[in-house]
């Protein structure tokens, strides 16, 4: 495929991408700026301290159903074209440039996106997301060990194609926690229901 048929799938997979839900949704609903509450971040555990548990469900699925459009479209248009309409859905997310680039951590989204290009591997991410948020409580933790798997699983599962672009999209992953590893490494990451920044 020549770059001008990949600008296309790239393009619609950014656009997808930075569409803020959180933001969208809190604002909508009437519970402020999500980006001056909590830790700031526009994701669902963040959208979870304004007390709005349906709005962060929503914020949650809403992020990872445009990960999972952004591949679908690009498979039904630009067929060959799907990893680089996921890794851009998934840049535009955690750098969206209405939002001067402050995006949020992508964990909804890389699900999404798992699950648009290898159903099995987004089952083992979701056990493990789900598995340990429900353990200990804590969503960074929950979050990161689900990116993580993500590549892993796919090696598992012998889709070694998907090995690399889901390595580095798990890396972000772990960058945009950077803060939160800092905290846990102090004891001082808050657990699930707390005020503080996540």
């Amino acid at each position: 495929m020549d770059w001008m048929t990949l600008l296309l799938p790239a393009l619609t997979g950014y656009l997808l991408g930075s569409i803020a839900f959180g933001l969208l949704l809190t604002r909508a609903a009437g519970a402020g700026d999500l980006r001056e509450i909590g830790s700031g971040n526009i994701g669902a555990t963040n959208v979870l301290r304004t007390g709005r548990k349906g709005l962060a469900a929503a914020t949650l699925l809403l992020d990872a159903a445009k990960g999972w459009v952004a591949v679908a479209i690009a498979g039904h248009f630009w067929p060959g074209s799907e990893l680089v309409a996921a890794a851009a859905a998934f840049i535009g997310h955690c750098y969206p440039v209405w939002l001067r680039f402050r995006g949020g951590k992508g964990v909804a989204t890389l699900m999404g996106i798992v699950l648009a290009l290898h159903p099995p591997s987004a089952l083992v991410y979701a056990l493990v997301w789900l598995g340990l948020l429900g353990l200990v409580r804590i969503s960074s933790v929950a979050g990161m060990a689900a990116a993580v798997s993500a590549p892993v699983a796919a090696a598992f599962f012998g889709r070694i194609d998907l090995v690399l672009v889901l390595l580095a999209l798990s890396a972000i992953v772990l960058w945009k926690h950077r803060e939160n590893i800092d905290r846990l490494v102090k004891g001082a990451e808050p657990r699930i229901g707390s005020s503080k920044n996540g």
